[in-house]
């Protein structure tokens, strides 16, 4: 699990990135999970999930910022 503060550090570039990333490990852990019916680790789910909202509440402060600083 990542903190909300390291993703503030980084480049809009590195967090769709991660973004992808991340969304790529949760559709693996999804996919494993129907497969094999249930999983070694089944929180990760849930921690891959929350990083997602993470990220994209980020990136969306970011955006909103730069239209701001743009006006």
């Amino acid at each position: 699990m990542t903190k909300a503060n390291d993703f503030r550090d980084k480049s809009v570039e590195d967090l769709e990135e991660t973004y992808n990333e991340t969304r790529k490990e949760l559709f693996h852990l999804r996919n494993k999970m129907q497969h094999d019916k249930k999983l070694e680790k089944p929180h990760l789910l849930r921690i891959k999930r929350k990083d997602i909202a993470r990220l994209l509440t980020i990136l969306q402060e970011k955006q909103s910022a730069s239209k701001n600083s743009a006006t």
